[in-house]
């Protein structure tokens, strides 16, 4: 366990997560990157990213597609064939053996796509409305935005089987635990969200219809999974893939009460306003969450070493993640508890390039 000496002591102490254990409060969040290459296969230049960072009490792993339907990011690794399960074994051994706990994020991109990952077929999502703003970066470059196919109401129950197919070959890979993407404006937030849902059948209308989606996916990977090893994601006050609707807290307070009847991992809430807010109301804070979830709760976004500490010295969240700063700083734990400098952020526009430039070539403390 790394002490800490500068006044974080809540923060940089251990936490029993359902029998894992997790040697700090640090949690280095799910980073979407694009190192996988064309067969989104995970490779050996990501086994020495995620060894760099594996003081961390615990690692989410980058944003990885459940099927190819799922595909909305240049290079980004999947889990839903074998090769990519052999992919991930390094990497899940690499940690093992350093006692990092580590989470694999499924994740399925809906509308955030563009029928160039697809064969020329339209992506899919709950309702065709298509993202009203910026072009995405695709296969054949930046390309506007386009109206997706609603999913049939007999098509939903394929992509439900997706995740649990790719949640079982994350057992396999040796992960520790999953991690439900319902955040940032992606297939199930789009279900979610009555803005990006205007159906008319079971899984559209009210609160309890639109969260259903996420129910089945949860129930679906409880037959893979023990609950305590399976998690969830959300972003209630974002706006990010054009997302927000003037009843998100009625929304997500119904998803999060949910959720707590299952005894899941943790709920993972990106609470903070630094990745964009809808500004449709008061944002909504972790003790709203707190109120109805009684299990682990995780809280990210924007977040310093500083109101980390606070957040959970007042028992608001239980974990913390952090993902920008850890970028640039693979030593983050280290920083924090020695009071040394971060190192610069990270530029952006290499987080998606093919090298390991702005990737593991971030120097430690000790090498700075």
């Amino acid at each position: 366990m790394i002490t800490s000496t500068n006044s974080t002591p809540h923060l940089l102490s251990t936490f029993d997560l359902h029998g894992l254990a997790l040697r700090n409060r640090v949690v280095m969040a799910p980073l979407t990157r694009g190192r996988a290459g064309v067969t989104r296969v995970p490779n050996d230049l990501m086994v020495e990213y995620y060894t760099q960072r594996a003081s961390a009490g615990l690692i989410i792993a980058e944003a990885t597609t459940i099927s190819e339907q799922g595909f909305g990011w240049v290079d980004s690794p999947g889990i839903y064939n074998e090769a990519q399960v052999a992919g991930w074994s390094k990497i899940t051994a690499a940690l093992r053996a350093r006692q990092t706990p580590f989470f694999l994020q499924l994740w399925h991109c809906g509308r955030a796509s563009h029928s160039s990952f697809h064969g020329g077929k339209p992506a899919v999502s709950a309702s065709a409305i298509k993202i009203n703003g910026d072009t995405i970066h695709t296969p054949v470059g930046k390309q506007p935005h386009e109206t997706p196919h609603a999913l049939e109401t007999a098509e939903v129950a394929a992509v439900v089987e997706d995740y649990r197919r790719a949640a079982d070959r994350a057992k396999a890979a040796g992960f520790d635990g999953v991690e439900i993407h319902a955040a940032n404006g992606y297939l199930i937030n789009q279900f979610l969200d009555s803005k990006t849902n205007h159906r008319t059948d079971c899984y559209g209308g009210s609160v309890e219809n639109r969260y259903r989606f996420l129910k089945e996916i949860v129930e679906a990977i409880l037959t893979v999974w023990p609950a305590n090893r399976v998690a969830v994601r959300l972003s209630p006050n974002g706006n990010f893939n054009d997302m927000g609707a003037p009843d998100f807290r009625e929304t997500f307070t119904h998803a999060a009460t949910r959720l707590n009847g299952y005894g899941l991992a943790f709920l993972h809430v990106v609470d903070g306003l630094a990745f964009g807010f809808h500004e449709l109301g008061e944002p909504m804070t972790l003790p709203e969450f707190r109120a109805v979830f009684s299990g682990a709760l995780m809280g990210n976004c924007g977040y310093t070493q500083g109101t980390a500490e606070e957040a959970i010295a007042s028992g608001q969240a239980d974990l913390i993640a952090f993902g920008r700063p850890y970028l640039s700083n693979p030593d983050l734990v280290e920083r924090f508890a020695n009071g040394w400098q971060l190192s610069p952020p990270a530029d952006l526009k290499a987080w998606s390039a093919p090298t390991a430039a702005g990737y593991t070539d971030f120097p430690f403390h000790e090498q700075g």
